[in-house]
């Protein structure tokens, strides 16, 4: 009879421990934008030189904007899209590259499909290496 108490007690901890998770995440996480709006990204390349383009979009999220516009491809992982390549050019693992997106040359603290968009913003996609 003890043993059960104990563990019923433990899942009983363990789901508030959850809800609570839950309701931090919920209230806390970025917000989106509803409606259309003018986002600019900037794209870095390896050799230094850089792009920008201009986008008018409905979307919510940047990766939705960056995958509808063609403007990278990527890789499906389980924090959402990994972007390998950005405007025709490739990250190169035997280089150590990867791409580095930040927000008014702020990093990210997010991945691009949890990365939230409003009008004016701009953002940077830069090859990196490490």
């Amino acid at each position: 009879m003890r043993g059960n108490r104990k563990t019923i007690f433990a899942v009983a901890a363990l789901a508030v421990a959850a809800a609570l998770m839950l309701g931090i995440w919920y209230f806390t996480r970025p917000q989106t934008q509803a409606g259309a709006k003018t986002v600019a990204v900037e794209v870095v390349h390896s050799d230094g030189s850089s792009k920008e383009f201009t986008y008018h979009t409905g979307a919510a999220y940047l990766g939705e904007m960056l995958a509808d516009e063609e403007l990278v491809q990527g890789e499906q992982g389980p924090y959402g899209l990994f972007i390998t390549t950005v405007d025709g050019e490739t990250a190169q693992d035997s280089l150590n590259q990867w791409w580095c997106v930040t927000k008014s040359g702020e990093r990210v603290d997010t991945g691009v499909d949890a990365t939230p968009i409003a009008d004016g913003d701009h953002f940077e996609l830069t090859m990196s290496s490490y």
